[in-house]
């Protein structure tokens, strides 16, 4: 297993605060973005490894090569963590899109770091020709290399179960929000994910219910997200 180099750390300290990772795989530089906040984290997310809702201690978000045909994706970014010298659970992203050129933003607490590869890209609601073989010019896709956009949010309060799958909702629609208003005719890629971490209830500490994009967290979050993909989206994506 290639090791993977950070590089030091610089600049002012944030909750969501990932080191800037390297390696070379399969005679090709690669990047990745690893946010190890330690214990007392509680996440909820769609990524290949690590998803559900449990405690996690770190996040990798990792490029891969373009025609990435390894069948088993969650013990190579396994792998890697502890390459990078992770311990405990986490959560394993990947994408083809480099992730050394992520965006990232914050609003009254609430942060996000987005990566976005927006090359092969279409509506969630596709016709279901899209799934069986159909021009791709005919879903909204083309013919390039895969892209994905992968979200990373942090918030400093607790979040019920069902404000954590509230907050993925929000983060998710604000994303669309950003792929639209950048000019890009769809609400995402095939191979999106997205991790939204909270702190763990303590005792004695309120437990947010909502993450709504009206709630006072969840449009925090929205806001982050939406600024955060926008920066991340290549300079051809934007009008």
């Amino acid at each position: 297993m290639p090791a993977l180099l950070p590089p030091p750390r610089t600049g002012a300290a944030r909750l969501l605060d990932p080191e800037h990772l390297t390696r070379v795989e399969d005679g090709e530089r690669l990047h990745a973005l690893l946010w190890r906040p330690g214990p007392g984290w509680r996440m909820v997310s769609s990524a290949v490894l690590g998803g559900g809702i449990a405690e996690r201690a770190w996040v990798l978000n990792a490029q891969v090569a373009h025609g990435y045909r390894r069948t088993d994706p969650a013990r190579h970014l396994a792998g890697l963590a502890r390459a990078a010298g992770a311990r405990g659970p986490g959560v394993g992203l990947m994408t083809a899109a480099d992730v050394s050129a992520h965006g990232r933003a914050r609003d009254g607490g609430a942060e996000a770091v987005a990566t976005a590869g927006v090359s092969v890209r279409g509506w969630a609601a596709a016709p279901q020709e899209c799934a069986t073989g159909a021009a791709p010019q005919e879903c909204g896709t083309g013919a390039a290399p895969p892209g994905t956009v992968n979200i990373v949010v942090a918030l400093p309060v607790a979040l019920s179960d069902a404000a954590l799958v509230n907050a993925v909702m929000t983060a998710t629609e604000a994303k669309v929000q950003a792929l639209l208003d950048a000019g890009l005719d769809c609400s995402g890629t095939p191979t999106d994910a997205v991790c939204v971490a909270a702190r763990a209830p303590r005792d004695g500490a309120d437990v947010h219910a909502f993450a709504g994009p009206r709630s006072e967290w969840g449009a925090r979050l929205a806001r982050a997200v939406h600024r955060a993909v926008r920066a991340a989206l290549p300079a051809v994506a934007h009008p």
